[in-house]
């Protein structure tokens, strides 16, 4: 088995260039930027407080930064920028950006670390504003955080042009004078998982169907040799399983289903249950026969977040060599409105026997997570999390803020909080009361409905009871993604579209499934 370090360096090579000392680099006019952080002064008295980055620039440039920065105006507001040109011959542009105060850390209200969450601001707007003056190598102070200044400025960067003539500027980063390197090299990895979820989840319906998700990652994973297998299961398949609650929503497509299955074997050797990720693939959701408005109906390209984050998540795990074991179910489909669609009144069979009937056709996510659920019993699961960009009620309860979480298990959601405080990418506890089963277990015609008797009243939370009944493990969580699928400027490290969300918190939850020693290991810090 590579050691973390190993899978760093292999992870590594070719995307993050060997740093030379400032003395020793060969001069690049104007193709060179650094971006470098300066902290809020928290009292009218305090003198001007750099990084040691900053610090150290400084003093190579002879006080020259600090003077400008001093003379251009007043104190750098956290995400504010200043730039300056011609310092030093080696960084022909230099953009400084506020931290906000050296103090902050972790804010138990708001649920997640604030100086993490300022650092990938800083490094995210710098990097940007070096990309549209297309400056395309950059080095970027680790802020004595490399690992979230890495994310910051990878995640900062991204952004899907496919499709356009125009693209934007490739720009390669690294961390200033070559400090930090495997944290940094961590952080990047984390983040580039975050901007797969975000590819698959942008890009258009008619490029992502089920059978291309499934070759994507495929070949994403291929490169691992015994330690990932996939499995892209057919339709033959899925009826053999008697999976009818999937297949009552595929068949209102012409694009066939898949039923997606990630073997990540990173501890073989374990006797330990392996975690199993779960996630909803709907690559387009029209709302069947209870169509949606056609408003915002192109969003539903993405509806297939839940499969791109946990995949990507499992992908990430790979790169970083945990020694954990993970299995990745995605139910990918499309739900569309054709003559063989489910009818509201409709009744379906789940893959444990149980009938459901089918109120509102655009509830279908549940549909597909049902017997995904009940499949994923089948090896013995240590953990099971599912992620499903599920509720538009969810939205409506938290918005953008934080990922909403059902679970039975106080130790997994203990594990996602402080996961999610450490990513910044924040997770909140719903109720899972008996008072929502109720609601979804009264039933004309099957044992389930779909949809809860007061549709309008708790929408995120019956339809969490609903996949309750799919689950006996003794730890399971859901994630309702659906508040979280895009960003419009809540995240300011990341650009306006489709989120990614939130495949960080799941890569370092599964971190922190991993064992202690190998979890301080994957977080180097600086």
């Amino acid at each position: 088995m590579l050691t973390i370090r190993a899978a760093l360096q292999r992870a590594g090579s070719g995307s993050c260039c060997r740093a030379l000392s400032l003395s020793s680099r060969v001069c690049n006019a104007g193709k060179k930027g650094l971006v470098l952080g300066v902290y809020e002064k928290e009292k009218e008295e305090d003198s001007l407080r750099f990084t040691d980055a900053g610090d150290k620039f400084d003093k190579v440039v002879s006080g020259k930064l600090r003077d400008l920065l001093m003379r251009s105006g007043p104190s750098l507001k956290k995400g504010k920028t200043r730039m300056f040109y011609g310092l030093h011959e080696d960084f022909p542009s230099v953009v400084v950006v506020g931290l906000g105060k050296k103090t902050a850390g972790l804010d138990l209200l708001e649920n997640w670390n604030e100086s993490k969450e300022n650092i990938r601001t800083a490094a995210s707007v710098g990097c940007r504003l070096m990309q549209d003056l297309e400056v395309l190598q950059v080095e970027v102070d680790p802020c004595a955080d490399a690992h979230s200044a890495a994310e910051g400025a990878v995640l900062g960067l991204f952004e899907y042009d496919e499709l356009k003539k125009k693209k934007k500027k490739v720009v390669a980063t690294q961390p200033f004078d070559g400090s930090c390197l495997a944290a940094w090299q961590t952080g990047v990895l984390y983040a580039e998982g975050q901007n797969l979820a975000r590819y698959l989840m942008e890009a258009p319906a008619n490029i992502i169907t089920p059978t291309k998700f499934a070759e994507i990652l495929q070949e994403k994973l291929s490169t691992f040799g015994d330690t990932v297998k996939v499995f892209p299961r057919s339709k033959p398949w899925i009826e053999e399983q008697q999976m009818g609650a999937f297949l009552s929503v595929a068949k209102g497509s012409d694009e066939p289903p898949i039923f997606l299955e990630i073997h990540y074997q990173g501890n073989p050797e374990s006797s330990q249950p392996p975690v199993v990720f779960v996630g909803k693939g709907v690559t387009f959701d029209s709302g069947g026969i209870s169509l949606k408005p056609s408003s915002g109906m192109d969003a539903m390209r993405a509806d297939m977040g839940g499969a791109a984050t946990v995949c990507s998540a499992i992908l990430t795990a790979a790169q970083l060599n945990m020694p954990l074991n993970i299995i990745g179910l995605a139910a990918l489909c499309e739900n569309m409105p054709n003559g063989r669609a489910n009818k509201p009144g409709d009744v379906v069979r789940a893959k444990n026997g149980k009938t459901i009937q089918v109120d509102n056709t655009d509830a279908e996510g549940r549909l597909l997570l049902a017997d995904a659920l009940c499949y994923a019993h089948s090896f013995n699961p240590r953990v099971i999390v599912n992620a499903a960009t599920l509720t538009g009620a969810m939205d409506v309860a938290l918005g953008s803020a934080a990922t909403g979480v059902f679970t039975n298990s106080i130790w997994l959601w203990t594990h996602l909080q402080e996961a999610s405080a450490v990513t910044g990418d924040r997770v909140w506890r719903m109720p899972l009361f008996e008072h929502y089963s109720k609601q979804v277990t009264e039933s004309a015609l099957a044992d389930l409905n779909n949809v809860g008797k007061y549709s309008r009243s708790g929408g995120a939370c019956t339809a969490a009871a609903f996949l309750k009944e799919f689950v006996t493990a003794l730890h399971w969580a859901h994630l309702d993604i659906a508040g979280v699928m895009s960003n419009k400027d809540e995240v300011p490290y990341l650009r306006k579209g489709m989120s990614g969300r939130p495949t960080r918190t799941l890569i370092e939850l599964a971190a922190r499934l991993s064992n202690v020693k190998r979890f301080s290991e994957i977080r180097t810090p600086c």
